[in-house]
């Protein structure tokens, strides 16, 4: 990571700016981005690693990667509408459950990503119940 130039998609005070401190942290160049940064795409296409958190189904698409980038996907959303499903996985069995990025795309282009559903999902709630039983613990003692 040191060294490594890190965009971030999505300024929430839950994924958006606690990533880019943990990116800072590890010597990383960070830039936070959102909906209204002016062309988003080149800015992301400058990116050895993308944080997509956005809250958007497959917003980030092919033009947004750095051929051989690291993409990590934090976005969850659900997609009721089988046109939308059909729109973004084509022929292949549609999903209802989606990142913010576009999983055919981008899985093409970059060379290392976390899909959606399976990516950090499940490592969030691993977390979680480590800092629950950690908090648990605390207040035992206390």
């Amino acid at each position: 990571i040191a060294g490594k130039h890190a965009v971030v998609i999505g300024r929430s005070d839950i994924v958006g700016k606690p990533m880019a401190l943990l990116l800072l942290h590890e010597n990383a160049t960070v830039t936070i981005c959102h909906s209204k940064t002016p062309d988003l795409p080149a800015v992301c296409r400058g990116a050895d690693i993308l944080v997509a958190a956005i809250g958007r189904p497959a917003f980030v698409t092919r033009e947004f990667i750095q051929p051989g980038a690291t993409v990590i996907d934090v976005g969850i959303s659900r997609l009721d509408d089988a046109a939308k499903q059909t729109a973004i996985f084509g022929d292949t069995a549609p999903r209802s459950v989606i990142g913010d990025v576009h999983p055919l795309q981008v899985a093409e282009a970059a060379g290392a990503y976390t899909p959606v559903p399976g990516g950090v999902g499940p490592l969030t709630i691993a977390m979680l119940m480590v800092n629950t039983i950690r908090a648990a613990e605390a207040h035992q003692s206390s």
